[in-house]
């Protein structure tokens, strides 16, 4: 193995967030669709295929390293919101906690002298950028749209951060 077991380790733990967040942006997404919210669902259906792609990606670093993919046991996933805000803030709370996570990997790469690791995992620093300021940006969005119809009216600015991205 190229890697130490603990880094290893770590990564595995990094490969079962990034799933558990597909699973939180997949919980999102149905509730955004099951009331009438079809674009800020498919939105979350998208942000969800990334962080599939993200664990997807870890997990084939760790094959390439020598190492064993170790998937843990699913938790539970919030379900269901009062308010988009409420979703739109679990979205920045996901990201927040997913950027503190990827620092904690580059953290402990730079203390094992792991230049691999720390030159893989950089894509997902940069990554995390990006994620956090879409995060803010939907919640800041949310926060002002005051009436279900408002919300309805920035299902258009959603509309184009899809196809931005």
């Amino acid at each position: 193995m190229m890697i130490s077991k603990e880094m290893a380790a770590r990564l595995n733990v990094q490969v079962n967030h990034e799933f558990e967040n597909e699973r939180s942006y997949l919980a999102m997404a149905y509730w955004f669709e099951s009331i009438g919210l079809k674009v800020f669902a498919k939105f979350f259906f998208k942000q969800a295929g990334e962080e599939r792609g993200h664990g997807e990606k870890i997990a084939k670093y760790l094959i390439d390293q020598g190492a064993e993919v170790v998937l843990g046991s699913v938790a539970p996933v919030q379900v269901s919101f009062k308010s988009a805000k409420e979703a739109a803030e679990l979205f920045v709370k996901v990201e927040v906690k997913t950027t503190t996570m990827v620092h904690e990997i580059v953290e402990m790469a730079v203390r094992e002298k792991d230049y691999a690791t720390h030159d893989f995992i950089n894509w997902k620093v940069g990554e995390q950028v990006e994620e956090v300021a879409t995060a803010n940006e939907v919640l800041g969005m949310v926060k002002i749209a005051e009436t279900p119809g408002q919300l309805l009216m920035l299902e258009g600015r959603i509309w184009q951060m899809i196809e931005k991205g």
